[in-house]
């Protein structure tokens, strides 16, 4: 079964507890969870307000703004990149 999680942050969040940095991913896309990965890099141009899906590859799917509730789902269409 398939669940979306909303993330909202474009960036990881940095632990200083130790001498190196550790670097904890909140944009949900890091193969290395929690850790960063820096696959944030793929979200830096993603618009405020809108809804984006990746596929496990990675692929970005651009939603049209939100859920269509009357229809019962996203509007989700794949991103041809």
């Amino acid at each position: 079964m398939s669940r979306i999680v909303e993330k909202t942050a474009k960036g990881p969040f940095e632990l200083k507890p130790q001498k190196k940095s550790v670097f904890i991913c909140m944009c949900g896309l890091s193969k290395n969870q929690p850790f960063c990965d820096k696959s944030h890099l793929k979200v830096l141009d993603e618009k405020e307000g809108e809804i984006y899906e990746y596929d496990e590859s990675g692929k970005k799917v651009n939603c049209c703004g939100g859920h269509d509730e009357n229809e019962g789902g996203c509007c989700c269409q794949h991103e041809e990149k």
